[in-house]
């Protein structure tokens, strides 16, 4: 079994959905989380200047989502077909596109409340509308079992909601998408056991 580090800041953000797969997959890794304050030091360090970084017995991969596509295939949940794996990653981008949408790092608080607004009272509505119609009557996203996209959307939805806690309120179904991500037993466990974070 090889070694897995897992490095990235002590938050859910760009490094849950490679936890969430790692929980489903039963594997052990080191999940090194580090300060803002060890950042300029770390980020001389690791390729492309980025972070999350999971080194595979000391090769460092790049790219969350590239990460995530990766243990998804070691899952069996990238999707049964090309076509779904085509359609897996199709949901992962769009909600990955809006979510690389908010000015995270903003450092003048006033211009990132006023972004932050926009984009869930002005924009977030269409994107829920489209996944609403998207999944349907199905029980998942795509085909007829959970895929990492199901993962990510539970992912995206739960800091969404931090942000505007009424968010899901006219979509009931992607609520009962997330409860069953949620309800997932190796899920649930990593839920109730990982580091409390707000983001």
């Amino acid at each position: 079994m090889p070694h897995y580090k897992l490095i990235y800041f002590n938050m859910r953000g760009r490094a849950e959905i490679i936890r969430y797969l790692f929980a489903y997959l039963d594997i052990q890794y080191e999940d090194h989380r580090i300060s803002q304050d060890d950042w300029p030091a770390v980020k001389q360090t690791v390729p492309f200047g980025k972070i999350p970084i999971l080194e595979v017995d000391g090769v460092p991969l790049h790219q969350s989502l590239a990460i995530g596509r990766f243990l998804a295939r070691e899952a069996g949940l990238a999707g049964k077909t090309e076509l779904e794996q085509c359609q897996v990653d199709a949901i992962i981008d769009t909600l990955d596109d809006f979510m690389s949408r908010f000015p995270w790092a903003e450092k003048k608080q006033d211009i990132k409340d006023q972004m932050f607004n926009e984009l869930l009272t002005n924009d977030a509505p269409g994107l829920l509308q489209d996944l609403d119609l998207y999944l349907g009557k199905k029980d998942w996203f795509v085909g007829n079992s959970v895929t990492w996209a199901d993962f990510y959307w539970d992912i995206c939805s739960t800091t969404l909601l931090v942000l505007k806690q009424d968010l899901l309120d006219k979509h009931p179904k992607l609520v009962v998408l997330r409860k069953k991500v949620q309800s997932i037993p190796v899920i649930a466990d990593w839920i109730k056991q990982r580091p409390e974070t707000r983001m």
